[in-house]
This record gives structure tokens, sequence and C-alpha cells, in this order.
């Protein structure tokens, strides 16, 4: 049985990874104009390779099946309100995406390279380069990640496309984005600053609203939680 405070724990930070790399004041998207208006040279990429775009300040990926088509993990809050496939195989908007990860729904799914980019530039086995792994067959890749096509659950720590991609191309499901996310965080609460500044931010709000138990609680329990984390 999982252990509920680790559960809220894994919880919290994947919400703080998606509002730290989520432009609040933006579609996060390119145009709909750029999205309709560039073209891709779909001759050049092979059966299994790895496609890389920018999206919402992450990077999305996806595998490249053949013939104009790309398997990608989507978050998709459409999934759990609809069965028509009529509808939830129509590009996932942005409101849709974030819902979806809130929701932890997602699925593994083809679209056009067009729809999968969405206007972006595509880099290509470009974690090939990063990663310094050896890659599997083309073919392979490719067949890993049709088997694994459907409703899938959805993590920004645990399963996103990161692993879904590095599971087909390596073998092993891992997320360098997620890491390093947590790296920058563990920085954040091992500096001692940050116990000051929660304790001060702490004792402010009880003295602008009060001593309740919803101020005097946090105020206590979250400098002494860093103080032990640190």
């Amino acid at each position: 049985m999982k252990n509920p405070m680790l559960q809220a724990a894994s919880l919290l930070l994947e919400k703080l990874f998606l509002f730290s790399n989520f432009k609040l004041f933006s579609s996060g998207a390119p145009s709909e104009d750029k999205a309709s208006n560039r073209s891709y040279d779909i001759n050049s990429f092979h059966r299994g390779d790895v496609l890389e775009v920018p999206r919402f300040h992450l990077t999305h990926y996806g595998i490249y099946l053949g013939d104009n088509r790309v398997a990608h993990m989507m978050p998709d809050i459409l999934l759990v309100l609809t069965a028509d496939k009529g509808l939830t195989q129509t590009v996932v908007s942005n409101k849709r995406l974030i819902l979806g990860v809130v929701s932890r729904v997602a699925s593994i799914r083809v679209d056009t390279v067009e729809d999968f980019a969405y206007g972006a530039e595509i880099l290509v086995n470009h974690l090939d380069d990063t990663l310094e792994r050896k890659a599997l067959p083309n073919q392979e890749v490719a067949e890993r990640a049709e088997e694994r096509l459907g409703f899938t659950t959805y993590s920004l720590l645990w399963n996103n496309c990161e692993h879904f991609v590095t599971y087909c191309r390596f073998g092993t499901a891992i997320s360098p984005q997620a890491d390093k996310f947590c790296e920058t965080l563990k920085i954040i609460i091992r500096d001692q600053r940050s116990i000051l500044a929660s304790a001060v931010l702490g004792l402010a709000s009880i003295v602008y609203l009060g001593l309740t138990s919803y101020t005097a609680l946090p105020a206590i329990f979250i400098p002494v939680c860093l103080w032990l984390a640190g």
C-alpha cells in the first residue's frame, strides 16, 4: 500500500513542475497561422526516429512510425469525459492538455507530423546525443511504440512523453526534464534562506490574517520541514 504522505508530496511536486514551466499570460503554443503555414520534409524522417519539439516551455517527444504518423503521449481531459473517438482524436488544445495533466489521464496516440509539431521546429534523434546512450534498432523502437498505443495514466514526474520515448528508444524510461526540475527543487530546499523566507512569510500571514490554525500550522510546519529536509 502506498504511503499517503509520499503520494501527497509527489502530487505537489508535479503541480510545481507544471506551473514552473507554464506561461501564465500566453497560450503556450504556436499561433494557428504558424501551425498551418509550416511544412515538414517527412522524407527525412525514418521509422523509429525520435522527434522532438518545444511545447509549453517543455520539450515534447514522439516516435515516428512512417507514412506521416507520429506516436506520442498526450494528456487529454476528454478521455475521461467521452468515448467518442471522433472527439478525442482531434488535435489536443492547450486547455485539454492542462486539464489532462491535472487529472493524470493521457493516451499514446498517433497524429500526423504537422499536428504533432504544431508549427514548431523538429529535432531528430537529439536525445541520442544528449543522453549519450546507444539506441535500439529503429524497427524495434517503432514496434515498442506501437505496442503502447492507447489509454495510460499520466505523471509529469514519473510517466510523461519523455519516459515513453526513452523506453522505446533505449529500453529504459527516464526523463531528464523531470530530473532537472527535482534537482533544482532540491537546491532551493537545501538553501537556508528558504527556511528564513518561509518563516517570515508565515509570521506575516499571522500578523495579517490573525492567529488561526490555518495560519499558525503552515507557519511552523513549512520551515520545520525545510530545515529537516536541508
